[in-house]
């Protein structure tokens, strides 16, 4: 696939980009890599078009992450694009329970990324850190500790949900 052709075709929807890319993916799981290094050089409307397209793919088949592809998502959440950085942590949140004891980078990045204005990034990040949570793994020591105070400073409700229902699940 030309992935410079499919982005740039400007006939083309940006949703329906993000799902030709998607469902090449999930057709061709073994070149995610290929996206990715794609990913990596692109400017930040095809990057973030690149990770959204492996969220739906991961959504569907976590299984087709790579520890390559763990990496690549780990820096986008570092990003300065908004939208790069919420991208990437739907993925982490779809991928976590393939990685969870390579997950102390994210975990870092997904704090920072908790404290964010924009109310998307924090919900993405939430969604990771609850479902590292809900992996009920000795990073939990720390992790539920940082959830709790997110959830005294965090505005939004959503948010302080998204926290708080895999807190629960934890001590089920």
């Amino acid at each position: 696939m030309d992935f410079t052709e499919t982005l740039g075709d400007k006939s083309t929807k940006p949703k329906e980009k993000t799902e030709t890319l998607s469902k090449w993916l999930i057709a061709n799981p073994k070149k995610i890599n290929h996206l990715i290094e794609f990913a990596v050089s692109s400017k930040d409307p095809f990057k973030a078009t690149c990770i959204e397209a492996i969220e739906f793919a991961t959504k569907t088949n976590p299984k087709i992450a790579t520890i390559n592809c763990l990496d690549f998502i780990t820096n986008s959440l570092y990003e300065k694009a908004p939208r790069v950085k919420w991208e990437s942590a739907k993925v982490i949140g779809n991928i976590a329970s393939i990685f969870p004891e390579k997950l102390n980078e994210a975990i870092k990045y997904l704090l920072i990324n908790s404290e964010h204005t924009g109310t998307v990034v924090r919900w993405s990040a939430a969604y990771a850190l609850s479902e590292i949570i809900k992996l009920k793994t000795k990073m939990n020591k720390d992790l539920i500790p940082a959830a709790e105070a997110i959830i005294k400073r965090e505005e939004k409700s959503s948010i302080k949900k998204i926290y708080q229902e895999s807190i629960k699940k934890t001590k089920a």
